[in-house]
């Protein structure tokens, strides 16, 4: 299996993720997924309907996942950031939402922002999404390799690889988040895409539950946790 069969030693600093380049194009076909999702009948038939994450509407649920590539124009309109970008592992241990509750003050912001993104309807979501993915395909291939980007959000800078992966990470748990809440099969990722999304959930539910429960959830079904989750 290569890459993504290298189970979690020490965390490091960062997860490989492949060549200089090789995130851009893994997330540019990951963005196209949701996208095709999106447009999908069943995703408008079901705006207002409670979608399978909590006190989220399927509306909201789709305007989370937009969200993640209209997150993406910053990379490509603004100026590099002259910040000194963090880990990316060091990146999820700040997250305020990791491990808030679901009614806390992070995971309700993250409701509300997908609601109000999804606020005027099915039709204007996708045009918006289809929009942000034509200027990404043009302007992320000729970004100069190092790029940093700064995210006004948490107030912190990552390099454009480990950014690009944070968002392809989100998008591939939330394209299987929207299907399932529309009754129709979740789009499979590519291998570009689902190595370093798989290596990246892999290292973080080690560092969650411990190398031991993560051989035996993947080795050891007779003594594997109850639980595995890495976020």
């Amino acid at each position: 299996m290569g890459r993504t069969a290298q189970l979690p030693g020490p965390v490091p600093d960062s997860v490989d993720h492949g060549g200089p380049m090789s995130l851009t194009g893994a997330y540019l076909d990951t963005a196209a997924q949701a996208v095709t999702l999106l447009a999908a009948p069943e995703v408008a038939a079901s705006w207002e309907r409670p979608s399978a994450l909590t006190d989220m509407t399927v509306g909201g649920l789709a305007g989370h996942l937009a969200y993640q590539i209209f997150s993406v124009a910053p990379a490509v309109r603004e100026p590099a950031s002259r910040e000194v970008p963090i880990p990316l592992l060091e990146h999820y241990a700040r997250a305020a939402w990791i491990d808030a509750p679901l009614d806390g003050e992070a995971n309700a912001g993250i409701r509300a922002n997908g609601e109000d993104i999804a606020s005027e309807g099915a039709r204007v979501l996708l045009e918006r999404a289809r929009a942000a993915l034509a200027e990404q395909r043009t302007a992320l291939p000729v970004v100069r390799v190092g790029r940093v980007v700064f995210m006004p959000q948490t107030g912190w800078a990552l390099s454009l690889d480990d950014f690009l992966l944070t968002r392809m990470m989100e998008l591939a748990v939330h394209l299987d988040d929207l299907a399932v809440s529309v009754g129709i099969a979740a789009p499979e990722l590519s291998a570009t895409a689902f190595d370093p999304v798989l290596t990246l959930l892999a290292r973080l539910a080690a560092r969650r539950h411990g190398q031991a429960a993560l051989l035996r959830a993947l080795a050891r079904a007779e003594r594997a946790p109850s639980a595995i989750n890495a976020i």
